[in-house]
């Protein structure tokens, strides 16, 4: 017979021993869990997306109803233990239910701390410690208005960046004179403080609030000691916690500030085991996760028979407040015989100080690059002697080890086995290593295998490098990411911008937790597709996040000149556009012109400081950019159709000046190119377009994701019509449909055969409304575009991009 184990608590210290103990020995036990909640267990850590929106409840759940029933465990959810009898073994829920235990594991967590001010119990004034009270924040936020948040700690601070998120205009009041002074050093703590009012935060550090108020019966807003008021729709209490001791202290079990434990995580009763935030060992209570997780293999050891103890755990933090990296570790108080180490980067809003005594790291402050916080974690936690690396010490692990470690694989290969990779479920390096060895060769794999970077997604690099050092080039691909700045793919960046209303780089950055400070090459220039795509006429164009030929509206050439392509609609020019080309060829010396596929005259040869004067002289003449350079539409190509072709069934010519007057400007997730042929013997090659229309007797064939470069495909008949209006109509509607949905860099070809034609013609005609209304949005949206950057570029906007030879930015690439 398995003995019974009952555990009181559903949360992540419970669930996570009795993880370890069936790891361990899955047939020694029949368990039984009470949780108070009426829920399965769930990430508390990550409570915060909850609240910000970018997580669901079932995205933060760790352990489902599967794994109860798929382990025989029984899950007593919603109806808390109130009483322990410890004479009779058994345990008495607030229903009536009567548990009988061989071992009782007591894992209640800790309580809110409620600051014992007039007005503590109105309602709309509520904590952050579960699911309930994320549900209370929500609501309020519904309504709109102002929020106080009461403590200037991690909770504080994600509760009010949370509500912020929600629309709600928050002051933070804080007693102690520095935010989260228990992991930020005062500097740290200023930077934070500076950062969060620049996002519209109140921030009043130094405040000790005397009253809540109330109006009605609800909660009204503040009142300060020294009389300042501030109103309020909700007030989230966030002060702190303590352990939640009360059920072990009624049982008659040793209580101090929390339930007293040895190095087995045994209580006073031999049969009564208790572990998480509860506890106190040594003398020492903790609050964060990662030591909860070493008492609960020590637990897990001894309530199966292994001979090991918990003696007592070196804590860091890393954090992400708000969507700024954190990290602190060991003592950064200073005092005699320490040494501080201090390097600020104001540009970049990063600041590190590593505190140094006996030639060893005692403590670390990390604020905006966290990077090597793991590294000085490790080295901390080892007692290494740093003397040898003393001078290079604060420039991070790569520049201390003498450049050896500028892969950054071999960083990651340098840390030690027990170091730890996921603070969130507090999974080592070694045991990420076992799991990759024992068959999980992706990502996911991992995440499923062990949990690590399956929360908070911040150690996801750190994963990656380690399936990359454990099985070189035989790593299962997973979902595509955006970039390596970020756990996100391309769909889910692009919907989170809509649904949380992102509208600058930086919040995009900020809310989806960039890894790095200001993303690179690849998702930058992305980011400012998809924020010109989502919000036109409301986002402001980011000219340094695009590439080069973007910023330069033209296009680079090998040995550093430029080409120029004006525009010529639908192919058609006239004596006075061609005597300015041939004049601007002759005044700047351009040493070659050149008939294009797209039916256009392209001028090599010009210089950098020259463009300016180039467009001038164009644009006198009529001509605008033919964006020839640009992720966006490229050209319409015409053959003469029915005017002057014998075979011409419509007028091709007309209707792709049509077209193109309309699409014109438009940027796009890459180069886009329309053709209009006359007849089917198709002399417009409109069959390896991106949009293609083939004039027929009857009408119109439209024809979609063609493509002539080095891998050519045909296009996909999309549908027939009968009139250049509905032509037209149908182009500007899957466009749009192109633009609301491909990746950054996808082409048509690709993005039809990754999502499928049926999909595309499904988006387009189930609903007979949606082409009316994408082509609507997509006309809208033409009204901010159809600009000519040439013009603006003449007129003198952005003349230090063409002085000679300008410094190189760091996005000068080309693609």
């Amino acid at each position: 017979m398995p003995e019974r184990l009952v555990v009181i608590g559903n949360g992540m210290a419970g669930c996570r021993a009795v993880e370890e103990i069936l790891e361990r020995d899955p047939t020694r036990y029949a368990i039984t869990i009470f949780g108070a909640e009426p829920r399965v267990n769930y990430n508390r850590i990550m409570l915060s997306p909850v609240l910000a929106g970018e997580k669901s409840f079932d995205e933060i759940v760790i352990n489902d109803a599967a794994w109860y029933a798929d382990n025989a465990i029984t899950l007593v959810s919603g109806d808390p233990v109130v009483s322990i009898d410890r004479v009779t073994q058994t345990v008495i829920a607030k229903s009536g239910r009567v548990e009988p235990y061989d071992k009782l594991l007591i894992a209640t967590g800790s309580d809110p701390f409620i600051i014992p001010v007039p007005g503590k119990d109105l309602p709309g004034v509520v904590t952050f410690r579960d699911l309930d009270d994320v549900d209370k924040m929500l609501a309020a936020a519904e309504g709109g208005g102002s929020a106080v948040v009461i403590g200037g700690g991690l909770l504080g601070l994600e509760a009010a960046h949370g509500l912020s998120l929600r629309g709600m205009a928050v002051t933070v009041i804080h007693l102690m004179p520095t935010l989260m002074e228990r992991q930020l050093d005062e500097a740290a703590g200023w930077l934070l403080k500076e950062e969060l009012e620049r996002r519209g935060q109140v921030i009043l550090t130094g405040a000790d609030t005397a009253e809540i108020v109330g109006t009605d019966g609800h909660v009204s807003g503040i009142r300060l000691k020294g009389g300042r008021e501030i109103a309020a729709a909700i007030v989230v209490m966030a002060v702190g916690i303590r352990p939640a001791t009360a059920l072990a202290k009624a049982a008659g079990l040793d209580v101090e500030r929390g339930i007293m434990v040895d190095d087995h995580m045994v209580t006073s009763d031999p049969d009564v085991l208790a572990v998480g935030e509860c506890v106190q060992h040594r003398g020492a209570c903790y609050g964060l996760v990662a030591p909860l997780w070493d008492m609960c293999r020590a637990l897990a050891d001894h309530a199966t028979g292994a001979p090991s103890g918990y003696e007592g755990s070196v804590t860091s933090t890393k954090l992400k407040v708000s969507g700024i990296d954190v990290f602190s570790a060991g003592d950064f108080s200073g005092g005699d015989g320490a040494e501080d180490i201090v390097m600020r980067d104001a540009a970049r809003g990063v600041y590190k100080r590593v505190i140094v005594k006996d030639d060893k790291l005692v403590g670390a402050v990390l604020y905006g690059d966290t990077a090597d916080g793991n590294w000085y974690f490790d080295l901390l936690k080892n007692n290494e002697d740093i003397s040898d690396i003393r001078e290079a010490l604060i420039f991070g692990q790569a520049f201390a080890s003498g450049g050896a470690l500028l892969d950054p694989n071999a960083a990651v290969a340098a840390l030690s086995d027990n170091a730890e990779v996921c603070g969130c479920n507090g999974v080592s390096k070694g045991k990420v290593v076992g799991c990759i060895l024992g068959g999980a060769h992706s990502l996911d794999a991992v995440r499923s295998a062990c949990k690590a970077s399956a929360s908070c997604g911040s150690c996801t690099p750190l994963v990656e490098s380690l399936l990359s050092l454990t099985l070189g080039g035989e790593v299962e691909s997973g979902p595509k990411t955006l970039c390596k700045c970020t756990s996100f793919g391309h769909d889910d960046v692009r919907r989170l911008i809509l649904e949380k209303q992102l509208k600058a780089i930086p919040q995009v950055m900020q809310a989806l937790h960039w890894t790095t400070p200001d993303g690179c090459h690849s998702c930058r220039p992305a980011l400012n597709y998809y924020l010109l795509c989502a919000w036109p006429g409301v986002y402001v164009d980011e000219q340094h996040s695009r590439f080069v030929n973007e910023r330069m509206h033209a296009n680079i050439q090998k040995d550093g000149t430029y080409s120029v392509v004006p525009r010529m609609w639908g192919g058609l020019t006239n004596p006075r556009e061609l005597r300015a080309i041939a004049d601007v060829v002759e005044k700047y010396d351009a040493p070659m012109v050149k008939v294009t596929g797209g039916q256009r005259l392209d001028i090599f040869g010009i210089k950098k400081e020259d463009l300016p004067s180039v467009w001038r002289d164009l644009n006198a003449a009529g001509m605008v950019s033919g964006h020839a350079y640009g992720k966006s539409l490229r050209t319409v190509k015409t053959c003469v159709g029915s005017e002057w072709c014998r075979f011409g069934t419509q007028d091709s010519t007309g209707l792709g000046v049509q077209i193109e007057r309309m699409t014109w400007g438009s940027w796009m997730p890459h180069k886009f190119k329309i053709a209009v042929s006359g007849c089917p013997r198709n002399c417009a090659e409109a069959t390896i377009k991106d949009f293609g229309v083939v004039c027929v007797d009857s009408g119109y064939e439209l024809h979609v994701g063609g493509n002539g470069g080095i891998k050519v495909r045909a296009t996909d008949l999309l549908c027939k019509v009968e009139t250049e209006a509905e032509a037209m109509e149908h182009c500007a509607a899957f466009i749009q449909l192109y633009r609301e949905d491909a990746w950054y860099l996808e082409r048509t070809a690709p993005w039809l055969e990754r999502k499928g034609l049926e999909w595309i013609k499904a988006s387009l005609f189930d609903d007979p409304a949606t082409v009316a209304r994408l082509a609507a949005k997509f006309r809208y949206s033409q009204q901010f575009m159809q600009d000519d950057p040439w013009a603006k570029r003449a007129a003198g906007e952005d003349a230090e991009l063409h002085q000679h030879l300008a410094e190189v930015r760091p996005l000068e690439l080309t693609s």
